[in-house]
Order: structure tokens, then sequence, then C-alpha cells
């Protein structure tokens, strides 16, 4: 099966990242309609009005801020107490080059955090990039094969573009959780998946000059499925998953990883994975 991949070739298709910024690509929703969050930065940092674009609140290195809604806008809450923001809508950002947390992790980039009916939505604005960085080791164990890793951060590039807007009714792009794709932040960062992440800088698979929404799961059980929740995509068929060794775990549509991962094993690079799961696609990169 593998000779019929030798003949492979890349397209290398220049395509603009429309109606985003490169610095703040896709936003992930990290809690949606909860009654408080913890947030803070590893370096200064501030508190800042979507609405005025100033400062209300410094953010002292490695201290713990409890954002709450408060009235019609947002407070932090500290012994008791409650310091109105005069706003109902902030970013949260670190001064330099560093992070911020929420829910115990943390994150590269910034936090948008909105009163929404009283509760509160955090949002992670974060570059295309360093998003997928903290998807690949949250998907597929860091310690599998390079080039199963390296399939995996393609996938995951497409689904997350292909999919751009799919939470708007929460003022978000997709999700942190297996709804949409599992996202660690940069506290789930590997040194090796970053690096199957950069060598697979921009590509994304196509069909018909259109991104894919590159549907996996971590197995099929012996065989992939035809449709995605019973629409018919052209770019999927039923294939042997070659993940025998595992039971099904999963939607079965698209790549298995555990079938990935096994596929590299035998010698097959990311790219012959990924023609192998996905049929008649291309490989596209972003243009800058």
């Amino acid at each position: 099966m593998k000779e019929k991949f030798l003949g492979i070739i890349i397209a290398v298709i220049g395509l603009f990242f429309i109606g985003a910024e490169p610095a703040n690509a896709i936003k992930i929703g990290l809690l949606t309609q909860v009654d408080q969050a913890g947030v803070g930065t590893n370096v200064a940092g501030r508190l800042i009005s979507v609405h005025s674009n100033k400062t209300v609140m410094p953010l002292e290195a490695m201290k713990g801020y409890v954002i709450v809604p408060y009235k019609n806008g947002l407070a932090v809450k500290n012994k008791g107490k409650y310091y109105d923001l005069g706003t109902d809508s902030i970013v949260a950002r670190p001064d330099t080059q560093g992070y911020i947390s929420t829910k115990g992790k943390w994150y590269r980039g910034k936090f948008m955090i909105k009163n929404v009916g009283s509760k509160l939505t955090v949002i992670n604005d974060i570059d295309l990039e360093s998003y997928i960085k903290g998807v690949v080791p949250s998907e597929m164990p860091p310690s599998w094969e390079f080039e199963a890793l390296k399939a995996q951060a393609i996938a995951a590039r497409s689904y997350a573009l292909a999919n751009l807007g799919k939470q708007s009714k929460y003022g978000y792009d997709l999700k942190d959780n297996t709804e949409d794709q599992a996202y660690g932040g940069a506290s789930a960062e590997t040194n090796r998946t970053n690096r199957a992440v950069d060598d697979t800088l921009g590509l994304v698979l196509t069909y018909d000059m259109k991104i894919i929404s590159a549907y996996y799961s971590a197995s099929a059980g012996g065989m992939t499925n035809t449709n995605a929740w019973g629409a018919s995509v052209p770019y999927l068929h039923s294939v042997p998953s070659f993940d025998s060794d595992v039971s099904k775990n999963g939607h079965g549509v698209g790549m298995s990883q555990h079938g990935a991962n096994n596929l590299a094993k035998q010698g097959y690079n990311a790219y012959q994975i990924l023609q192998y799961f996905y049929q008649n696609v291309k490989f596209a990169k972003l243009n800058d």
C-alpha cells in the first residue's frame, strides 16, 4: 500500500487568511457563562477596557485576581470587597512577552473577559500557530511517532480554519474541549510537539480549493466512517484504519490517531498519512 504514495507531490498554494489580524488570528472559548474567573500573569500585566482602550488596573506578576460580574459590568473581588472596573468588557494581557493564566493553566496571547447576562465569558485571543501548539499535545501523546504528530498538526490547523466562527453565538470561534479540539494552552506544550507544528508551519489540507474540516478521532475500530454525522463529504471514504490494536474510541470519521501512529511506525510520512485518510485532497500553505 505504501508504494501508491511514492509519487505524491505537495501542492503549495498561496492562500490568504482573510478577516483576521496575524497576531490575533483565532478566539478560543476557555470559560463560558461562569460566576467568576481567576486570572494572572507571569510578568507585569494590565486590564484594559475594550470600550476606552485605557488601563483600568495593573496586574502584578505571579499574583492571582478574581474577576466577577458586578452590576452591569466587571469587578475584581478581593477579601469580600469589589473593585469596580467601570466596564463590561476587558482585555487582560502581559506587558511584555509572557503568559496569562486561568483554569490552572498558562496561555499565550491575551484574554478577553466579558459580562454576558451577568455571567462571565473568558476568551483566549491568540495567533493560529500558538493555538495549534496547545492542541497537538492535548490531542495526541507527545511520545508518539514524529510523523504522526506532524499529521496531527496539519489536521488540527485545517479543522480550526475550516470552522472559524463555529461558536460565534458565544463570541468566539472554537471551544477548548473535544466538542471542537482539546486545547491545553502553553501548559500543554512540549519541545517535540512544538517542533512538529513548526515543521508544518501554515500547511493545511484542501479540497476543491477550500480548506477542509479535517475530522479525526482516537480510533475507528478497523474502518473509518464514510460520512460526517449523516452528511456525505467528498474527501471522506471508508478505509482500513490501522488501529485494530485498540478499541474504537470516538466517531471514527476521518483520520484515526492510533492509525496515523501505526502508519508512521511503518515508515509513512505525515503527508502520506493524511492522503490516506482524506481522499483527493491537496496541501496548501497559508499566505503570510
